[in-house]
C-alpha cells in the first residue's frame, strides 16, 4: 500500500518524500512541476538510495489522477500541491482559487470514488488572519487577509463538511507557520524559479551576490527590535510532523484533527539575519523600507496540542535553519556555476 504525495517535488513535498522513504513507506509523487524541478528525483535518490515513483500530473487532471488510483493500491494522501505566494495571490486570485480549491475538490472526488479516505492536508497559519493575541492556539477565530489564505481556509471548510457528511474519513489539517532551512545533505531545499517570495531564499541569494540587498519591510512594529516577528520552523521538523499526523490517523482510523506546526518561538526579521550572519560568517546587506500592506506585528504558534496529541515537537533551532539553508544554497550555486 502506497502513500500518494501531491506536490511531492516541491520544497516541503520533497523533504516529506525523503522522510517517508526513510520510514520505509512506499511513496508515489504527483506534481505538475510548475514550481519544482525534475532534478529533485535524483537528489532524493542520492539521499535515500531509492528513486520514488513520479507522475508529472496536475491534480486538476481528473482523468490522469483516476489512472494513478486505478494502477496503484493507495491508502493515504499527503496533500501539498497548490500555489503558495501571498503577493501573487493578490494579483492572480483566480489562478489560486482554481489551482488550490478546484484542484483539491478534484483530488477528493477521485479519492472518494476509490474509497481512499485518509488525507493529511497542508494548511497554513494564514487562516488565523490578524490574530488578537499570541501565541496562537488551534481554537482561535479564523479569517484571511489574502486570496492564498482564503484558499486554505476554504479547503479546511471543505474537509470539515466532508467529514460531517461521512465520518469514515480520516483527516488531518496541519497549519504551518514559517518553514525554512533545508536537508542536511544540501541536496534538496527551497529553490524558487524566480525572485524569492520567502525570506530565507532571499537572504541566501543576497549572500551569494545574486541579489544586492534584503528589503526589511518596516522597523516600527511593536516587537523587541521593531521588525516583524514570525515562527520559523525547520522544514525537516515540519515534515516529521506529517509522519506523526499520519501515524495518528492510522491509529484513530477515523476523525478530523487540526494541529499547529510551529516551534512556539517568535524570531524577528533581524534575529534571522543576525543568526544567518553568525553561523555562516557572511554579511547580509539589508535596507529598511516601508511596511507591506497586511503585515502584522507578531505571529507564532502555541504547539502544545501537537506535542500532546501527535507526540511531536520541533527539535532544530534557528542556527540549524540558517546553516542548512546556506549549505543548500552554496551547493546549489556551485552546481549552477559549473553548468
Amino acid at each position: 500500500m502506497a502513500i500518494l504525495i501531491t506536490g511531492g517535488m516541491g520544497y516541503i513535498g520533497s523533504h516529506a518524500v525523503t522522510e517517508f522513504i526513510n520510514q520505509e513507506e512506499e511513496t508515489i509523487i504527483v506534481d505538475n512541476l510548475s514550481n519544482s524541478k525534475l532534478s529533485v528525483l535524483e537528489a532524493v535518490e542520492k539521499i535515500t538510495g531509492e528513486k520514488p515513483l513520479f507522475y508529472e500530473v496536475d491534480i486538476n487532471d481528473k482523468e490522469k489522477l483516476e489512472q494513478i488510483f486505478n494502477n496503484h493500491s493507495i491508502e493515504s494522501v499527503i496533500h501539498f500541491a497548490g500555489l503558495k505566494a501571498v503577493g501573487e495571490s493578490v494579483s492572480m486570485p483566480l489562478n489560486y482559487y482554481y489551482n488550490n480549491v478546484v484542484g483539491t475538490l478534484t483530488l477528493l472526488d477521485v479519492m472518494k470514488k476509490h474509497d481512499v479516505k485518509r488525507i493529511v492536508f497542508s494548511s497554513s497559519a494564514t487562516v488565523y488572519g490578524k490574530p488578537s493575541k499570541v501565541p496562537i492556539t488551534e481554537d482561535m477565530p479564523l479569517s484571511t487577509t489574502n486570496p492564498y489564505g482564503a484558499t486554505k481556509l476554504m479547503i479546511e471548510q471543505i474537509l470539515k463538511d466532508l467529514f460531517a457528511s461521512d465520518n469514515e474519513w480520516s483527516i488531518s489539517i496541519l497549519r504551518y507557520f514559517n518553514p525554512i532551512g533545508a536537508h542536511a545533505s544540501g541536496l534538496i531545499g527551497e529553490e524558487p524559479s524566480d525572485i524569492p517570495n520567502n525570506i530565507m531564499p532571499y537572504i541566501s541569494k543576497v549572500a551569494t551576490g545574486e541579489l544586492e540587498k534584503l528589503s526589511v519591510f518596516g522597523n516600527d512594529y511593536e516587537t523587541h527590535d521593531g521588525t516583524g516577528v514570525r515562527d520559523y520552523i525547520h522544514v525537516v521538523d515540519l515534515v516529521k510532523g506529517h509522519i506523526k499526523a499520519l501515524e495518528k490517523l492510522r491509529t484513530n482510523k477515523t476523525g478530523l484533527l487540526i494541529h499547529n506546526l510551529g516551534t512556539g518561538i517568535g524570531y524577528s526579521v533581524l534575529d534571522l539575519v543576525n543568526a544567518f550572519e553568525k553561523v555562516n560568517n557572511i554579511k547580509i546587506n539589508y535596507v529598511i523600507t516601508e511596511r507591506r500592506l497586511g503585515d502584522i506585528d507578531a505571529c507564532y504558534a502555541e504547539p502544545n496540542k501537537s506535542k500532546i496529541d501527535l507526540n511531536w515537537q520541533a527539535e532544530k533551532n534557528i542556527e540549524d535553519m540558517c546553516r542548512d539553508a546556506w549549505n543548500f544554497e552554496s551547493n546549489n550555486n556551485k552546481t549552477r556555476r559549473l553548468k
